[in-house]
C-alpha cells in the first residue's frame, strides 16, 4: 500500500499516522515528547518515532513510505525546511527537513506550521470543505490562525500570517507574553478563560470546561466570564473577517468543546458587529486533535505527483484497516 508519514508534534505529546493515497489513515501511534530531556533529546525523539513507522510500513503495508510530513510549534520556516524556535520545546534552528530526510533514507520530507497545518486539514477535509477562502481558529493555551486559499494556507511574507491572537481587542488591558496589552488570547483563549473563572469561583483547579458547565447551570458569575471571552472573540473575529472577508470561520481547540454554549452567542456578538462585512458561516472544527497530523499527511502528499494525491481522480483506495498504538506521557 503506498502510503507517506505524517507527525504533529506538540508540546508534550506526538501523534502519528501513515496515510494511504486516498488519505485514509492505516495506522496510528502516539508518543511523548520527553521535552523534560532537553531540545537535542526531543528531536532525537522525533526521528526515532519517523524510524519507526518506515518500519511498520515496509513489515505490514508491503513498502516503505513515499513521503514524510511533520508539523511542529513555534516559528517555522517552511520553505527551508527549518524549525526556527519553539519556546516549549526549547529549540533554534532545527534543519528537521534535512535530518528527518536522512533518517528515512532521503525521501522527501515537509515541514509545516501545526495552527496552519491543521487549519490545511480542516480546509481540505474537514469543516471548511468546498470554501475558497476560510479562516481556521483553535482557541486553546493560546489563539492562532491560519489563512485558506483556494485549498492552501498563506504563510505570509515571513511565516506569521494568522497571528489573530495578537491582534489588540482591549487597548492597555492585560498584559500579553508578546510585550502588548489586550491581546485577543489574554482573554479569549481556553486558558485566558480558565484564569478568569478560577478568580471568579474562587476555585483554583476550575478550568474553561467548568465555567461552560455553570453556564449552561445558569451560574450568573460564570455567564459574565464566558460573556467577556465571546465578546473579545467576536471583536478579534469581526477585525479579521473585515480584513479577509472569508467564506467560512472554523473555530477549533479547547474551547470550541463547548459546542452551542460557545457558537450561539458568538454567532450572535459578530452578527451584531457587523455593519458592511459579509457575514461568514462560523462552525466547528471537524477533526479534533487528529487535524495536525492529518494536515501533515496532505502536505507529504503534496510533494508528490499531484496523481497521488488524496481525492486526486487517479488516486488509488487502498486504505486498510486503522491500527493503533498509544504510549501516554
Amino acid at each position: 500500500m503506498r502510503h507517506v508519514i505524517a507527525l504533529d508534534v506538540g508540546g508534550t505529546g506526538m501523534k502519528a499516522a501513515l496515510i494511504g493515497v486516498d488519505g485514509g489513515l492505516l495506522y496510528e501511534a502516539r508518543r511523548p515528547t520527553g521535552r523534560e530531556r532537553g531540545p537535542e533529546a526531543v528531536v532525537e525523539s522525533i526521528l526515532d518515532f519517523a524510524a519507526e513507522l518506515r518500519t511498520y510500513g515496509e513489515e505490514h503495508l508491503g513498502e516503505s513510505a513515499v513521503a514524510a510530513g511533520v508539523a511542529v510549534p513555534g516559528i517555522v520556516d517552511a520553505e527551508n525546511g527549518i524549525a526556527v524556535y519553539a519556546a516549549n520545546l526549547g529549540w533554534r534552528d532545527v534543519p528537521m527537513r534535512r535530518l528527518l530526510s536522512e533518517r528515512l533514507d532521503g525521501v522527501p520530507v515537509a515541514l509545516g506550521h501545526d495552527v496552519r497545518t491543521g487549519g490545511l486539514a480542516e480546509g481540505r477535509i474537514g469543516a471548511g470543505k468546498g470554501a475558497d477562502r476560510f479562516l481556521f481558529i483553535p482557541l486553546g493555551t493560546g489563539i492562532a490562525g491560519a489563512i485558506g486559499i483556494d485549498g492552501r494556507i498563506e504563510p505570509g511574507a515571513h511565516g506569521y500570517a494568522g497571528e489573530i491572537g495578537h491582534i489588540v481587542v482591549r487597548p492597555g488591558g492585560i498584559p500579553c507574553g508578546c510585550g502588548q496589552r489586550g491581546c485577543l488570547e489574554r482573554l479569549a483563549s481556553a486558558s485566558a478563560v480558565t484564569q478568569a473563572w478560577a478568580e471568579a469561583s474562587g476555585d483554583p483547579d476550575a478550568d474553561a470546561a467548568d465555567c461552560a458547565k455553570a453556564v449552561e447551570s445558569g451560574d450568573p458569575a460564570a455567564r459574565a466570564v464566558w460573556q467577556n471571552a465571546v465578546d473579545a472573540l467576536a471583536d478579534g473575529l469581526v477585525t479579521a473577517l473585515t480584513l479577509l472577508d472569508p467564506r467560512t470561520l472554523i473555530i477549533g481547540g479547547g474551547l470550541a468543546e463547548a459546542g452551542e454554549t460557545l457558537f450561539v452567542p458568538l454567532r450572535a456578538a459578530v452578527e451584531e458587529r457587523v455593519t458592511f462585512q459579509k457575514l461568514p458561516a462560523i462552525v466547528p472544527a471537524a477533526l479534533g486533535d487528529t487535524a495536525g497530523c492529518l494536515g501533515a499527511g496532505l502536505l507529504a502528499w503534496d510533494l508528490l505527483d499531484t496523481a497521488a494525491s488524496p481525492g486526486s481522480p487517479s488516486s488509488g483506495t487502498d486504505a486498510g484497516t486503522t491500527h493503533s498504538s498509544e504510549v501516554t506521557a
